[in-house]
């Protein structure tokens, strides 16, 4: 054997004894091909919003995959992938109080390979109903006047909406081959910092579907310390029982510093907390305030939360509506702002960095109509006291399309 024959040949020996993972495409044989098993979960959301009043049976209905789905180390479903499924059946809200129903189902999910793959789910949305209320309507309307009790019983119960973002967890219907050699290494450098913001939408949503507040704030916190920094720098909890706001507003009035918010939507869910900090010289027109969601993401095992943080600067009558709603300054930067400087005057933050917003934000509308603007960007903020260093969010940032 000639010389140079025999040293390439003792080069192709050694190359093959290297382990696999010095090759980024390299397989054993026993893992040429990839198996996603029947029952494996895929994480999604509602790419839109749907409504009992307005849906009708057979509608096409999208979803997004909020995390990537890994399979021998291999991603076969990749974060941001579509999923389809469609509207099952449908009733409105009707008369004795009661609300509307939907019933969804997911049919499929688009592998990383352009293959769609079965998914099994469906989920019942129930409207709410009236029938305690219209029951109490009845009977004061028996009291005073009889004869027109019996209209009550007409009354209807709320229409059943499902917000864009609301969490759906599928499974795969069958066993489904993948050619590994179709598919990637799994992302082990992705963190859920980065995952998170991709995802994110830009705006909270009312009961209705409808875009408000911007996402300007990520806390990375446990849940305890997130509580005691607000609660250190004078923050209040705003009440939610409505028995608790009517008697407490009728007795301190002006006073009245726990005065409650709407609820907005993130993730098809109510926010978690809901903060106010009152002007002392104006208690119920004017407050900073912000809204606060858990997420399903953490950093180094410490939660991360989003905010949406606008300050009250007045009462205005909104005629649409026919209510009082809280005027808000339309810079929100400076309140985002204000928050971090607020906490740090009590509570040593970990981190403080700004993260460009996946979607640009530069102008909008809250829910009553107001308008605000932005620089397009959400203030990362670290509460949990020794904290491990995280994904810089300048590299999150410039990991955004």
């Amino acid at each position: 054997m000639p010389r140079a024959a025999h040293i390439a040949s003792l080069v192709y020996a050694f190359l093959l004894l290297l382990p696999h993972g010095l090759f980024g495409q390299a397989l054993p044989a026993s893992q040429a091909t990839l198996v996603l098993k029947t029952g494996t979960p895929v994480v999604l959301q509602l790419a839109q919003t749907v409504s009992s009043a307005h849906a009708h049976k057979g509608d096409r209905l999208g979803f997004v995959v909020v995390r990537d789905v890994v399979v021998g180390g291999f991603t076969v479903v990749r974060t941001g992938a579509r999923a389809e499924g469609s509207i099952i059946g449908v009733k409105r809200r009707r008369p004795l109080g009661m609300g509307g129903d939907l019933n969804i189902k997911v049919d499929s999910v688009e592998l990383v390979t352009g293959e769609r793959a079965g998914l099994v789910a469906r989920k019942e949305f129930k409207g709410r109903s009236h029938a305690i209320r219209m029951g109490v309507v009845l009977a004061i309307a028996g009291a005073i006047y009889p004869p027109v009790a019996p209209v009550f019983l007409l009354s209807p119960g709320r229409d059943s909406t499902v917000l864009k973002g609301t969490e759906v967890t599928a499974y795969t219907e069958n066993d489904y081959s993948v050619e590994a050699g179709r598919v990637s290494f799994a992302r082990e450098s992705a963190s859920d910092l980065s995952e998170l913001v991709k995802l994110l939408p830009p705006r909270v949503l009312n009961g209705e579907g409808r875009e408000g507040d911007m996402l300007n704030l990520i806390f990375v916190a446990k849940e305890e310390e997130l509580q005691e920094a607000f609660a250190h720098a004078g923050w209040l909890e705003v009440e939610k029982s409505t028995p608790q706001i009517i008697w407490h507003l009728l007795r301190q009035r002006k006073h009245y510093t726990k005065f409650p918010m709407d609820r907005l939507y993130v993730f098809g869910r109510a926010q978690d907390y809901a903060y106010a900090l009152p002007d002392p010289e104006s208690i119920v027109a004017r407050r900073h305030h912000l809204r606060i969601w858990k997420t399903d993401r953490e950093v180094n095992g410490i939660p991360l939360w989003v905010g949406a943080a606008t300050h009250d600067i007045g009462i205005e009558f909104v005629k649409h509506k026919f209510w009082f709603f809280h005027k808000i300054d339309p810079n929100v930067d400076a309140e985002r702002d204000y928050v971090a400087e607020n906490l740090a005057e009590t509570w040593q933050l970990t981190r403080e960095e700004y993260v460009r917003c996946s979607e640009p934000i530069f102008d909008g509308h809250t829910a009553t109509g107001q308008t605000y603007y932005s620089d397009n960007k959400m203030l990362l903020l670290g509460l949990s006291r020794g904290v491990a260093p995280i994904v810089a969010a300048t590299e999150v940032a410039n990991k955004l399309p």
